[in-house]
């Protein structure tokens, strides 16, 4: 990875409390894992960067040398890179991303 790339997907984490690198666009996603986090997120109204991975051979790739994590998408919350769409979907489902995003002052909607 060029450090071009690098310095553009760094300074989408640091200006993006909540930065999904995803296939797509929240609005149109290009791919289920995508529409998958977008959704929950969605769901919980936290606001939220989509970055379209396929605008960019070299930032679909980059993100996966950046992070060490072979897939996408990938979520950050405050800088710290959460996961792909199994563990957010399972962070989800437990209660653990909500702490989560407790934890990192994130506003989100709670459930009644």
């Amino acid at each position: 990875m060029d450090e071009k790339t690098k310095n553009i997907i760094k300074n989408e984490i640091e200006q993006n409390p909540v930065c999904l690198f995803m296939k797509g666009t929240p609005e149109s996603p290009q791919c289920g894992f995508s529409m998958a986090i977008s959704n929950m997120l969605k769901i919980l109204e936290v606001e939220f960067k989509g970055v379209n991975v396929l605008e960019n051979e070299e930032m679909r790739q980059g993100i996966k040398i950046f992070s060490e994590w072979p897939t996408i998408p990938q979520l950050y919350l405050k800088g710290e890179f959460v996961g792909g769409c199994d563990i957010v979907k399972e962070m989800y489902e437990n209660g653990e991303l909500q702490k989560k995003l407790e934890e990192k002052l994130i506003n989100f909607k709670k459930k009644n």
